[in-house]
């Protein structure tokens, strides 16, 4: 997978999975891992799937209908290319947090949702549910920050209530945070996200 990454200066930190929304590239969320804590690992993805000439990572058949298919392939797909880069970048697999927003919150998701320990946390701006219906692993000891807009025209409310119940019922530590700027990455959530890295993440790692 196409990326960027950059070695921190601490490596006792989490290693950032910065994952961009559609059209987007590799370079989108650099600014925001700077500003949650320069001092870690980065590895930033670009998505494999192409829409329109848009990079996505993985295919939907519609506005928020998501191709399952395609997107469990995906999800073992950024799932593989982790033990890899891992082993390539010599970052510690198990100390991996992922920083999403929108397609990339989604396929952030999508790993909680299918595979045990693939992340240490997850800050998720603007995510939808990636799958119904299924059992979620055991997520105890897992993190996980939700920024979600009361007014998102692309992620509906319920959405975002909806995903932060199903983790918090496969035990996952979950905060819930709110604005009403749409669908819009705000600096005011990336705040409060890194409000949260430092009191449920870094606090952690000691």
């Amino acid at each position: 997978m196409k990326h960027i990454f950059k070695k921190g200066n601490d490596q006792t930190k989490p290693t950032f999975l910065l994952l961009h929304g559609t059209g987007g590239t590799e370079n989108d969320l650099l600014p925001l891992a700077n500003i949650i804590d320069p001092g870690a690992n980065v590895l930033s993805v670009r998505g494999n799937v192409s829409e329109n000439g848009m990079p996505r990572f993985f295919r939907r058949l519609a506005e928020g209908v998501f191709d399952e298919e395609d997107l469990i392939f995906r999800t073992k797909e950024l799932y593989d290319f982790l033990d890899e880069a891992a082993g390539k970048y010599e970052f510690d697999r198990s100390n991996v947090v992922a920083v999403g927003y929108s397609n990339g919150a989604n396929i952030a998701a999508s790993l909680l949702f299918h595979y045990e320990n693939s992340l240490k946390g997850a800050s998720l701006h603007h995510p939808m549910v990636p799958r119904r219906g299924i059992e979620l692993p055991n997520l105890e000891g897992t993190s996980v920050f939700i920024a979600a807009g009361t007014n998102d025209p692309i992620c509906p409310l319920k959405e975002s209530e909806d995903l932060s119940e199903l983790l918090e019922g496969a035990d996952a530590n979950v905060q819930l945070y709110w604005e009403s700027n749409g669908h819009q990455l705000t600096m005011s959530e990336v705040e409060v996200s890194k409000k949260w890295y430092e009191e449920h993440i870094l606090t952690n790692n000691k």
